[in-house]
């Protein structure tokens, strides 16, 4: 589990300073344009560097904790649920911020890709979608969640509108097991893209909890399609 650097202005560790010298990459045998860019873009990516000096799995670990400094969810004691949890990031964040080894709370993820151990943390291999992931989930949690997270995704296809739809249909199947297993007062998030959550399921997100919003936190990348919605205040399965 990573330490949490001081110095930042949230004081929970999830925002970054400084700046570094940029480095330039150029094309070389094997490499492709595009491989010499995206291996530029990781060179002088902040969060990256962060990353790597904190002992998280990805860089993707501080949307999250940007997230949580907003909205303040990742309590001490806290029952957590990361759905689409690989390669760990967001769960490390969930552990160091709501304590299970010290508070009895949870931290449960899921993925189809096989994570590497995360102390505090316990990690199901399977396919959320399938039926007997449900169960599964709920027997690890052993009670009412408090935050139901999804940064689920399925593979690009190039095509926007199909790309939309996928994610849609994740982030529905997310919000569908949020209502069976959060407590009142609870939060929602999930992943979705640019232009928002569509009508239907942002209106159900309304009707079940008190506050929804879209969210884009720094650590996203500006040319990246990628949104949050997060919704806080959970009115119960009944509401």
């Amino acid at each position: 589990m990573a330490k949490t650097a001081g110095g930042n202005r949230s004081g929970r560790g999830g925002t970054i300073a400084g700046r570094r010298q940029a480095v330039r990459v150029k094309t070389a045998r094997g490499r492709t344009v595009s491989s010499a860019r995206w291996l530029e873009r990781q060179l002088n990516d902040p969060y990256v560097h962060e990353a790597k000096r904190r002992g998280y799995r990805s860089r993707a670990a501080f949307k999250l904790a940007e997230i949580d400094d907003q909205f303040r969810f990742l309590r001490p004691g806290a029952r957590v649920v990361d759905l689409g949890c690989a390669p760990g990031g967001w769960c490390q964040v969930a552990v160091q911020r709501s304590r299970p080894l010290e508070t009895g709370g949870r931290v449960v993820g899921i993925d189809l890709t096989p994570v590497e151990p995360i102390a505090g943390a316990t990690i199901l291999l399977g396919d959320f979608m399938s039926e007997a992931a449900p169960a599964l989930l709920k027997a690890a949690l052993d009670g009412p969640a408090d935050a139901v997270l999804s940064d689920m995704a399925a593979p690009a296809t190039g095509h926007p509108q199909t790309d939309h739809l996928r994610i849609m249909a994740l982030a529905e199947a997310a919000h569908d097991f949020a209502r069976e297993v959060l407590k009142p007062g609870g939060t929602f998030v999930a992943k979705v893209l640019r232009g928002g959550t569509e009508r239907g399921l942002l209106e159900r997100l309304k009707q079940d909890f008190r506050t929804v919003k879209h969210v884009k936190p720094p650590a996203s990348r500006s040319d990246s399609a990628e949104m949050f919605v997060v919704a806080t205040g959970f009115r119960g399965a009944s509401g």
